[in-house]
């Protein structure tokens, strides 16, 4: 049994080695993207704009692509959901190729790789269980962590570099070929005979489970969710931890353009998202986290705190010394919400629990694409200008000018982070999560 569980553990890190390329390719286009845009439009809008489309139809197609984890073979649906991505690519490299590229061009494209982007992330997520024990689970977490914050952590540095030596079509092509790695890696995974013994040694083979309806099986994960009144409570808080992250993703960079250059934000970027590599090895390695509740509550603060100091100067280090304790305390959050809600759901459903999971924790992301930047240019922004409302007092202590209005968003959200702990320290059916976990040996 020890022998097989390593031999799935080893596919496992397999399969995470290809989604770490690929991320890593990802954050390049990404990254590239964005610059590009925002230096053609001068407009935050139109930046969140580029980051709603890569965002919002993956989300709105999760309970699909988690369904259609738990009926068919995930390591086929992340093969599926990999090529799809790639053509999304393509889509933009066709009309950059044509000397036309235009802005709606990488909307549809970004779109069309988060449509089959909804095939691919549950079906990866769910299959963490077909590979690893509970024990691990901690350990399994802090590693997709590690591949997620990839594209922070290295592709800024990488894209900064890039694009002041090649074209935008070697980035995307770059990207292109990360895509066709994963998918690869998860096409030797599956054809090895370890996934279908373990598959049978547990008894969750989806061949062996009744074919339900799709509606059905949609429903099941909702009253999975629903009859867990800890998971509810704990799904919300992370959808408004996940609004506030999300003002973050689509303001640092007009905030930090506008006393600094594409590369040095670059590598700023890189610096502050190391913190969330240096916390998810160490969670990964060690794996120690015992009282989640606690350890989330107490992070939550230190969040909040160091979202805070990110707005407070025009200093670069000050930034980055800032996002990097941000991140680093970050990681212990996101780790210890995801082992609540696992160790409390039957592997049998989590497919569609987890994309359910997914839609519903992260819907604060969209409602944030779309509202930083009409909050950034019409309401924060004017408020620290000269002149500006703000300007003689908050102005005095953290300045006025361009982007400074994004900087006292970022103060005052960082605030509001914080006040979540108490929520979370005080919320008894959150405590209970820790004491009532399904047992899935």
């Amino acid at each position: 049994m020890d022998t097989l569980q390593q031999k799935l553990f080893s596919k496992f890190l397999l399969v995470w080695f290809g989604q770490l390329i690929s991320n890593i390719g990802s954050g390049l286009t990404a990254f590239t993207l964005g610059i590009l845009v925002l230096q053609q439009t001068q407009s935050p809008t139109s930046y969140a704009m580029v980051i709603f489309c890569s965002f919002m139809p993956s989300l709105l197609l999760k309970p699909v692509g988690g369904v259609l984890a738990d009926r068919f073979d995930r390591r086929l649906m992340m093969i599926l959901g990999d090529a799809g991505s790639a053509f999304g690519l393509i889509f933009i490299l066709a009309f950059v190729l044509m000397g036309s590229l235009e802005v709606w061009h990488i909307y549809v494209g970004a779109s069309i790789s988060s449509i089959f982007g909804a095939l691919h992330n549950p079906a990866y997520k769910a299959s963490v269980t077909d590979f690893v024990s509970e024990e691990k689970y901690t350990q399994a977490s802090g590693l997709m962590q590690l591949a997620s914050t990839s594209q922070f952590l290295v592709s800024p540095v990488l894209a900064g570099i890039l694009i002041t030596i090649m074209d935008i079509k070697f980035i995307l092509v770059i990207d292109i070929l990360s895509f066709i790695i994963a998918a690869l890696l998860v096409v030797w995974v599956r054809s090895n005979r370890v996934v279908a013994e373990q598959a049978k040694l547990q008894n969750h083979h989806v061949e062996e489970q009744v074919k339900l309806s799709f509606w059905h099986e949609l429903k099941e994960g909702m009253r999975t969710i629903n009859a867990n009144k800890g998971i509810v409570v704990l799904i919300t808080l992370t959808s408004v931890l996940c609004f506030y992250i999300g003002f973050l993703q689509t303001l640092l960079a007009p905030m930090m353009l506008n006393f600094t250059d594409p590369k040095t934000y670059g590598i700023s970027l890189s610096v502050c998202a190391s913190g969330l590599l240096v916390s998810s090895l160490l969670i990964s390695i060690f794996g120690g986290i015992k009282k989640h509740v606690a350890t989330m509550t107490v992070c939550l603060v230190f969040v909040g705190l160091f979202y805070s100091l990110i707005g407070v100067s025009t200093n670069v280090y000050v930034i980055v010394v800032s996002g990097f304790l941000f991140f680093f305390a970050l990681a212990f959050v996101q780790t210890s919400l995801e082992v609540l809600i696992r160790q409390n759901i039957d592997n049998t459903v989590q497919g569609r629990v987890w994309s359910l999971i997914s839609v519903a924790t992260q819907l604060g992301y969209p409602i944030a694409y779309v509202l930083s930047g009409v909050l950034a240019e019409h309401v924060f922004n004017p408020l620290l200008v000269e002149g500006g409302l703000l300007a003689t007092s908050v102005g005095s202590i953290i300045g006025i000018g361009p982007g400074r209005g994004i900087g006292f968003m970022f103060i005052v959200f960082g605030i509001l982070i914080a006040f979540l702990s108490f929520v979370t320290g005080r919320t008894k059916v959150i405590k209970e999560l820790e004491s009532n976990a399904v047992d899935e040996k």
